[in-house]
């Protein structure tokens, strides 16, 4: 394959293939580098009729290769862009990771200014679809599925060390997923990642999308109407009316497990290896020590129960200080 790059090239030391950026070179194990031309040709000139995918990182398509391949091809907007040195690091600590519920990572192209990464094309559908979408695409799931997606969605997470603090890959998201710290200050860490967890669990427990503001009299995310219905004590009406039978403890343990990753300080949320604690265990969650979510509102964050940051930061500080697991004991 052709590795004639604009700021950029591919270069081969014992089969290992290096992105070279200036002095030093870039190994890229397990990585697949592709020519933009390449890309092209498989998307038909990424033509609209290609595309099957599409969000704030930027849009999706499907690729076919000469050799019948099909791939998903995703074309990071502008605003997801990073230099060349910062965006191949992240590119090898993906490709070192192979997990049966993660869609395999193939490659990139970092041709020019493009940022294009490359995955393993699955025809099944979305979980955004099955939960949400046409009545066409939409699948009925029961309650062992969407548990099972729950815990499942963590076998990233799982893969990461815990000492790992900072995750930079850029993100651009939605109203009501986004961390508030990261929305605002562009902090993105293990914890932004835990709160965007916390309100994709909501959306698979309730069969609602997070990002439309349609619940109660009031016009409120999906976070906000959770806690509103969590301080009136009518947590279960979150639930996804099509589930008609489901364990109403484990239910209910998990929306807890889900407020308490979207807690307004990423320092009182819980870490990613005591949230799989939380949800796979009957462990005791000490519900005392759980504060309020922030919301993430265009280009301002709203604490919720009407206190600002100030006026709740020495409650905050002292629930802070409690774990949200007391003891790892059945309930």
């Amino acid at each position: 394959m052709s590795g004639g790059f604009f700021g950029a090239f591919r270069c081969c030391k014992g089969g290992i293939d290096t992105i070279q950026t200036g002095a030093e070179g870039i190994p890229t194990k397990n990585v697949r580098l592709f020519s933009y031309n390449l890309l092209r040709s498989a998307t038909g000139n990424f033509h609209p009729t290609s595309r099957i995918g599409g969000g704030g990182y930027g849009v999706v398509y499907k690729g076919v290769l000469k050799d019948g391949t099909q791939l998903a091809i995703k074309c990071l907007s502008a605003e997801s862009k990073q230099g060349t040195d910062e965006f191949l690091t992240e590119i090898n600590m993906i490709s070192n990771i192979r997990h049966p519920n993660l869609v395999e990572f193939i490659g990139c192209c970092v041709e020019g200014d493009h940022r294009i990464l490359v995955y393993e094309y699955l025809e099944n559908n979305s979980l955004a679809n099955a939960l949400l979408g046409s009545k066409s695409k939409h699948v009925a799931l029961d309650w062992p599925t969407r548990a099972a997606i729950c815990l499942g969605d963590f076998g990233l997470a799982k893969l990461f060390p815990d000492n790992v603090t900072h995750l930079s890959t850029r993100v651009a998201g939605t109203v009501g997923y986004l961390a508030p710290e990261y929305a605002l200050l562009g902090q993105l860490t293990k914890k932004a990642d835990v709160y965007s967890f916390g309100v994709l669990m909501l959306e698979i427990i309730s069969g609602r999308s997070s990002s439309k503001s349609a619940f109660g009299e009031e016009l409120m995310v999906l976070v906000e109407w959770t806690w509103k219905l969590r301080e009136e004590k009518r947590l279960l009406e979150i639930v996804d009316p099509e589930l008609t039978a489901y364990p109403k403890g484990e239910v209910l343990r998990f929306i807890k497990v889900a407020l308490f990753c979207t807690q307004g300080s990423a320092h009182q949320r819980p870490t990613m290896r005591q949230v799989v604690e939380m949800l796979s265990k009957e462990v005791h969650l000490n519900e005392s020590a759980l504060t309020e979510p922030r919301i993430y509102r265009g280009h301002s964050s709203k604490q919720l129960g009407g206190a600002s940051t100030e006026e709740s930061s020495s409650s905050q500080a002292e629930k802070r200080k409690q774990p949200c697991i007391t003891h790892a004991t059945a309930e």
